[in-house]
């Protein structure tokens, strides 16, 4: 899953609004294009940063902001994804033809459930405790593992009593989203148990705890970091993989499952 992120404070550095917050729609399209061409099997397009400490946006800016970019890159042949938390933005997207719904508050919103429950959209819950705006301030949990997977347990059975088909879900344990690096580690390392469950989206692509791992303070130099834990977490059965840098992920999973193979 390659990322366009139509926003002018992307954390990754990759945002393609300027602080104006006039949007470059070319360039998104431009970006979505690339992504495509180096072996996206699906993009993410989002309209609001969810960073830490990000301020929300309107429902409005959101929908101006994805709609341009959304048009054209449904013309690509590619499944299109929209990471929005926001049930009147799901409401425009999906009627203009996307294919999954990326909530990063994992459809606690009923109305989310509403928006979305009625159409033939991808769904997939991830989990945040908190908000962006204050979600790294301390987060706190007993079992980090425990709680994330019945968080997502929960939030399932919620689409599945609204008639959601069972094969249109994907659950992300949110990395980054109110959770310290132990968190993250435990968290990836317990991936294999999330999968037993449903399938697995990982999205840990240039985020802080990469950082922290290597000592890299520019998310930008996170790349290599980046694709070493997209291996890992292939390894463990994770099923979408959720990156900046298409290219170069792309590579390092064709060696792997090249190494892999049992053909000679």
């Amino acid at each position: 899953m390659g990322i366009v992120n139509v926003t002018p404070d992307s954390f990754s550095g990759d945002g393609l609004l300027q602080p104006t917050g006039a949007a470059p729609t070319q360039q998104a399209i431009a970006a979505a294009e690339r992504l495509a061409h180096e072996g996206a099997d699906l993009l993410d397009i989002g309209g609001e940063s969810t960073r830490p400490g990000a301020a929300p946006v309107s429902e409005q800016q959101e929908i101006d902001r994805i709609g341009p970019v959304l048009e054209s890159a449904l013309r690509l042949g590619l499944p299109i994804s929209v990471d929005t938390r926001r049930p009147a933005v799901m409401r425009a997207v999906i009627a203009q033809g996307a294919d999954l719904i990326n909530d990063v508050s994992g459809f606690r919103d009923p109305l989310a459930i509403d928006a979305v429950c009625a159409s033939r959209c991808g769904l997939c819950i991830m989990h945040m405790q908190g908000e962006p705006a204050t979600m790294q301030a301390d987060p706190v949990y007993q079992d980090v593992v425990s709680e994330v997977e019945s968080f997502l347990l929960a939030q399932r059975q919620q689409l599945l009593n609204r008639g959601v088909m069972r094969e249109r879900i994907l659950i992300d344990p949110g990395f980054g989203f109110g959770k310290t690096l132990h968190h993250n580690l435990q968290l990836m390392r317990a991936i294999a148990q999330f999968a037993r469950h449903q399938p697995v989206l990982v999205g840990v692509s240039r985020k802080r705890m990469i950082g922290a791992l290597t000592g890299q303070d520019v998310a930008s130099e996170r790349v290599s970091g980046s694709v070493a834990a997209a291996l890992w977490a292939a390894a463990q059965g994770a099923s979408v993989l959720r990156v900046h840098d298409v290219g170069p992920t792309r590579q390092a999973l064709s060696v792997w499952a090249a190494l892999e193979s049992r053909d000679e």
